[in-house]
């Protein structure tokens, strides 16, 4: 999750958009599967505050801002570089427009995610979290999402979001710039998810619980790839169409 909590011009924060992580850590805990929380630079991650009341956080999200356990983590996420990849069968981008500052060039993150790919593990995101996959390479050197069906924070959403004079790049104008199949939702906002191969993604934060099931469905796979010591497969471009 992002640590950027500021817009170039506005007086309101960004930072985590919330219910992107509570739906996701909700439904994998739920499951039995341990989730840490990293960002680029550890510690405190700022919650975008238009996440925090209604209609952005339901019940279930409100309740893990009851949580001081949960509260807690945020206040102490580990750094990105502190990490080690082989620990883990998927990296999760969360969203937030805090992410467009600080996942696309973040050496860390990157060498993390392209590692755990790069084992037969699952890269997935939400929202601007996408921007944590721009820069992410295959092994032959291209970009990992080319060809890829994947789906993010669309333009025209980001049009209605009122914030498109603040963001310093247009988020699916980036990930088609990369040769990324981008798919999205024919209503601006609906629920959009689309898996292909080892990436999982989802559209905007209406697509939270949905990206969780469909993370969740694909981490098993994971596992059993793990498990038998068998690689990533490159850019894995068929797998599971």
């Amino acid at each position: 999750m992002t640590s950027h909590g500021h817009y170039p011009d506005r007086n309101d924060g960004t930072g985590l958009w919330l219910a992107e992580l509570t739906h996701v850590y909700d439904v994998l805990t739920a499951a039995g599967y341990a989730v840490d929380f990293v960002s680029p630079k550890g510690g405190a991650v700022p919650l975008d505050p238009r996440s925090l009341g209604w209609p952005h956080a339901d019940a279930a999200a409100k309740a893990r801002l009851r949580d001081p356990v949960f509260m807690a983590r945020l206040q102490a996420t580990r750094a990105a570089a502190d990490i080690d990849p082989d620990a883990y069968l998927a990296i999760f981008y969360t969203g937030g427009h805090g992410t467009m500052w600080d996942f696309r060039d973040n050496q860390a993150l990157k060498r993390a995610a392209e590692s755990i790919y790069r084992h037969g593990g699952i890269v997935a995101s939400v929202c601007h979290g996408a921007a944590g996959l721009l820069e992410l390479e295959a092994d032959d050197g291209r970009p990992l999402i080319a060809g890829r069906r994947v789906t993010g924070f669309s333009n025209l959403e980001e049009t209605l979001s009122g914030v498109k004079d603040q963001v310093p790049y247009w988020l699916q104008s980036e990930l088609e710039a990369r040769g990324a199949r981008y798919e999205k939702s024919w209503l601006p906002f609906g629920s959009f998810v689309l898996t292909d191969g080892r990436i999982v993604t989802g559209q905007n934060p209406g697509s939270s619980k949905e990206v969780a099931r469909a993370l969740l469905a694909a981490l098993p796979a994971a596992h059993s790839r793990q498990a038998d010591g068998q690689p990533g497969l490159g850019q894995d471009a068929h797998e599971n169409r």
